[in-house]
């Protein structure tokens, strides 16, 4: 309503919610840096090296290269599902902030070159990741949640797998068409769409300035689909080797220990974007100094979206310094719910009101575990992932995540609470229902 930057507004409401609170001004501008600080640091660096592997992406033609060989034989009717199953696979492994930055340059491609909605192949993307990021291992809010609880981690994934399946057809290619009806937004819509708007005068646009072509790196050859591949792909492969390694692996274990260095998200990032500065730079015909500048001319365009991400962050760690979640939980014990409910809505009171995941997943899990203690080893699985499914519920403006979305595809609030924030409801219903049929059969 008042139009204020995102940035700003994260700021003035972090300081009215601390001072509602009762939190000391002090305190509130402790809280606010901290997690400004945490989400930058984490998050944040993610972004940007994501962001050195887009831009060499873009300017080599190996994005061109991808999309053309994913939609040779391929029908746009099938495309979402492919997208999906991407998706599903890439996050396994996968953080989901990493997953965004990688895979949202190529989801803007191939919906620009088929003349797609953005929403249609985006939506079953991250409704991939999104799923993943909550319902399975190596994923922490899922990994934590075991580890309170005393769940077996094995029987955890096996049927945060299963549950994940039929979840991802709802929220993600089913639901991408009604979504694409309330958001219809056209690729060049978002960063890195084209200047040409689409021809259809009701589909929104926000053209974004692009690179001359006087100014673009002259290239000797485009990659090969394999290097391209390999430059998207190398992060994931280390992060799934690192799973792989913390499942099969005593701690000790020196190979355990390299593996978990290499699949650190962000080790694994800075590591594709040098294997990109290689096969993308150099072999496409650049030299070192247009090498240079490919890679640093992607973080200019990202710092608006690196501040808001931040701040909301920082908002995030004041509402949970504040003891907002701590509320909640009180207000759920003695309910006399089943463990599964109650679970799922503890986390989705916790998300409301925090914005985090993880956060949402943790205290839940903590709350529930005296009732776990009576539970068998197949209820105790679906326990967490009741736990994860409420912790992905609504995602709004306190939630990174949310505003992460919003920047990367060019959206206004509006769009994003009825596409991303409308997704994330149906993933965390659709998974309860999953969970509480799946209850019947084990």
């Amino acid at each position: 309503w008042a139009k204020f930057h995102p940035f700003l507004a994260l700021i003035i409401g972090a300081a009215v919610m601390g001072g509602v609170a009762g939190v000391q001004p002090a305190d509130i501008v402790t809280s606010f840096t901290k997690g400004l600080g945490s989400t930058t640091g984490s998050v944040g660096l993610l972004i940007a090296l994501g962001a050195m592997i887009g831009k060499l992406l873009q300017d080599s033609g190996g994005s061109e290269t991808i999309v053309d060989r994913l939609i040779g034989g391929v029908s746009p009717r099938r495309l979402p599902w492919m997208m999906a199953l991407i998706a599903f696979i890439l996050g396994i492994p996968l953080f989901f902030e990493v997953g965004v930055v990688l895979l949202v340059p190529v989801v803007i491609l191939v919906a620009r070159k088929l003349d797609l909605s953005l929403m249609k192949v985006g939506i079953p993307a991250l409704a991939g990741l999104s799923i993943l990021h909550g319902f399975v291992p190596p994923h922490p809010g899922p990994l934590l949640a075991i580890d309170i609880v005393k769940a077996d981690l094995s029987t955890v994934l096996l049927y945060g797998l299963v549950i994940s399946v039929p979840t991802l057809i709802v929220s993600g290619p089913l639901l991408a068409r009604f979504v694409d009806q309330w958001v219809p937004v056209h690729a060049s819509g978002a960063p890195g769409g084209s200047d040409a708007g689409p021809t259809q005068t009701q589909t929104q646009t926000h053209s974004r300035p692009q690179t001359s072509a006087s100014e673009a790196p002259r290239l000797t050859k485009r990659p090969g689909f394999v290097p391209a591949v390999l430059s998207i792909t190398l992060p994931v492969i280390l992060m799934l080797l690192r799973a792989i390694g913390e499942l099969t692996l005593d701690e000790e274990n020196g190979v355990r220990k390299f593996l978990e260095f290499l699949g650190t998200p962000a080790v694994a990032l800075l590591l594709g974007v040098l294997v990109s500065m290689f096969f993308l730079g150099f072999r496409t015909g650049m030299n070192r100094s247009q090498v240079e500048k490919s890679v640093g001319s992607a973080l200019p365009g990202i710092a608006g979206i690196l501040l808001i991400v931040a701040a909301g962050g920082g908002f995030k760690q004041m509402l949970v310094d504040a003891g907002v979640g701590a509320v909640i939980g009180d207000l759920a014990k003695g309910s006399g719910l089943s463990p599964l409910i109650l679970g799922w809505l503890i986390a989705v009171g916790i998300r409301l009101a925090t914005g985090s995941a993880t956060v949402a997943t943790i205290t839940a899990a903590g709350i529930v575990s005296p009732l776990a203690a009576g539970l068998d080893k197949p209820t105790l699985a679906l326990l967490v992932l009741a736990v994860g499914a409420g912790s992905l519920f609504f995602s709004h403006v306190n939630d990174a995540g949310f505003w992460l979305v919003k920047e990367y595809f060019g959206l206004t609030i509006g769009q994003t609470i009825k596409s991303w924030s409308v997704m994330e409801t149906v993933i965390s219903v659709a998974g309860l229902i999953f969970v509480l049929l799946f209850s019947l059969v084990v």
